[in-house]
């Protein structure tokens, strides 16, 4: 009876190892799934997801049916025996390299041919067996991608919803508003101590003749540029959904560029809105564009990429943006990735020391580039209001970013991660006495509407200008208040 049972396996194995369904589904599937389950929210778009289905899925299987054919030839028989096993690894580990590697890395395709070559030469009698490994990698792939589907099956969008009917405020005022994002730009009272202890005197100086007030005890609300930009332009908290832990937030990019209160304020105003960014990093999952205009097409944007493999020149597409403006009422977005923050993993970083070097480094860059752009826009737009805020700060003082995830009670690291630069050019240097409430990302357009609409009663529903994170070790998994309404250190659960 065993012997029967283990024939029937065996029939059943070898009949899966010469279909080209089952060994295209072997080659392809666990990728697939594995890309979706660490990656979900750069992904989830259904263009990208039959885009990843026709390759992935379908020109495996194609593949595989003609390669059967070609092995069957007879003058074929020789090497026939190799190609499955062959293309089999190879497009198994080459679908792996893509979706860890998005650039071409000549030498570990290198690697994975020569490693095909040898699994196919020596190993060939076992195919049927590596076949049925991939299917199971592929099955216990689909049981890790089932909570990430659930999730987002069951993402709630009551968080964004507004306590006023600040969505219908109408603007008393309209200057054309640039909002101006380095990524990782540390605020200035941070940067001229702690962790960084920089001589800022230069690039302060040349925002107080650009006639900009900084704000140098401003503080994000969250650490990372997706769950920044979410509080900032939703204007609401969203404690990271709940969540513990530290991959990237649902529906971030969606509610960044397709659709959010700040955006809907704007154009019930009868602004035109703009996105320019170096990088389309917020982008990558292709969400409906809520932007009138935006400086990258989709055509222009991998399917399987970060976004930093492709870039523009803001400062050149402002300037043409500019030139081709509504008189009054509009909105730009413009975001730079300098100078950004450490290296995010433990195998990137090359020590606290030298990350904040680095850190200088870029810093010096954003510096160019934001000055750059603010002459510019002085220059075309005089009586613009231009608002440089940052989403989070750049982790000096820690070796790499993920360390943050581990409890401290050191604040100069807390204020490294938290602390946002700040500093807005009011129009006619006309400061509002409003401005005192500006301390938090949160609640900065909030602010900077009832300024608009000379309407102070938008003030009375602030949200908590509290910053808040994700702990991992150190104490009980969850979200922690990590610095309360009055900038003190605190560590509560929430």
């Amino acid at each position: 009876m065993q012997s029967k049972r283990n024939n029937n396996f065996g029939k059943i194995f070898e009949n899966v190892s010469r279909n080209p369904l089952f060994i295209g589904l072997g080659v392809g599937l666990y990728p697939l799934v594995f890309y979706y389950s660490r990656n979900f929210g750069m992904i989830n778009s259904w263009e990208q997801f039959g885009y990843f289905l026709l390759l992935f899925l379908l020109f495996p299987i194609v593949l595989f049916s003609i390669l059967k054919w070609f092995s069957g030839l007879s003058f074929a028989s020789k090497w026939g025996k190799y190609v499955l096993p062959f293309f089999s690894v190879f497009l198994f580990l080459f679908f792996i390299k893509i979706i860890l590697y998005t650039d071409m890395q000549r030498k570990i395709i290198l690697g994975i041919f020569i490693i095909s070559a040898l699994a196919a030469f020596f190993f060939k009698k076992h195919f049927k067996k590596w076949v049925v490994i991939q299917l199971l990698l592929a099955a216990i792939g689909l049981i890790g991608l089932a909570p990430v589907l659930i999730k987002y099956l069951n993402y709630s969008h009551t968080w964004k919803q507004q306590p006023d009917a600040i969505e219908s405020v109408v603007f008393e005022k309209r200057p054309n508003v640039y909002y101006i994002q380095p990524d990782g730009y540390v605020n200035f009272a941070e940067l001229e101590g702690g962790f960084y202890n920089v001589d800022n005197t230069e690039f302060k100086n040349f925002l107080g003749e650009s006639k900009f007030k900084n704000y140098p005890n401003f503080r994000s609300n969250y650490i990372s540029t997706l769950t920044s930009n979410s509080a900032t332009f939703m204007m609401k908290h969203h404690y990271y959904h709940n969540r513990k832990d530290y991959s990237e937030m649902l529906n971030a990019r969606k509610n960044i560029i397709s659709e959010n209160a700040v955006l809907s304020i704007f154009k019930n105003n009868g602004y035109k809105t703009h996105f320019i960014t170096e990088h389309p990093y917020l982008m990558v999952n292709r969400p409906k564009i809520g932007y009138d205009y935006t400086n990258f097409m989709y055509s222009d944007i991998p399917y399987i990429t970060t976004g930093f493999n492709v870039g523009r020149d803001v400062y050149n597409d402002l300037e043409n943006t500019i030139a081709s403006k509504k008189s009054d009422g509009n909105f730009f977005f413009v975001e730079i990735f300098e100078p950004s923050h450490i290296s995010s993993t433990k195998a990137a970083s090359k020590g606290k020391v030298n990350e904040r070097l680095q850190w200088l480094e870029k810093r010096e860059i954003a510096n160019k580039k934001i000055e750059k752009l603010v002459n510019l826009i002085i220059e075309k737009d005089p009586g613009a209001l231009i608002m440089i805020m940052a989403d989070h700060g750049g982790f000096v003082g820690l070796d790499y970013t993920l360390e943050v995830y581990k409890k401290t009670t050191d604040r100069d690291i807390i204020y490294s991660t938290f602390g946002a630069m700040l500093s807005i050019r009011w129009p006619d240097n006309e400061v509002p006495v409003t401005d005192t409430n500006l301390k938090t990302c949160v609640n900065v357009f909030r602010i900077l509407f009832s300024y608009l609409s000379d309407d102070e009663k938008y003030l009375q529903n602030l949200q908590d200008d509290k910053s808040y994170l994700i702990i991992k070790e150190g104490a009980e998994p969850g979200i922690y208040e990590y610095i309360d309404e009055t900038g003190n250190i605190t560590f509560k659960k929430i």
